[in-house]
């Protein structure tokens, strides 16, 4: 079933997801030095998700130039 244009969010597909895919987790767990190429995959530890917020851009206040 699909949902009515005017029940949709905006921003959707923008949120940040809580779970990361196992190729995810060892890229990250390489970068922190916990995990090299020779270790095993299964029963990885635990990598915390980093969410990243964005700021809204502050609205710049134009100045009148053709003021006489």
């Amino acid at each position: 079933m699909t949902l009515d244009k005017s029940l949709r969010v905006s921003g959707g597909a923008i949120k940040s997801r809580n779970v990361l895919t196992r190729v995810e987790r060892l890229k990250r767990l390489q970068e922190l030095d916990r995990w090299s190429e020779g270790d095993p995959v299964m029963g990885i530890p635990k990598t915390r998700v980093v969410k990243v917020s964005l700021k809204k851009k502050k609205k710049v206040k134009k100045e009148d130039d053709d003021k006489k």
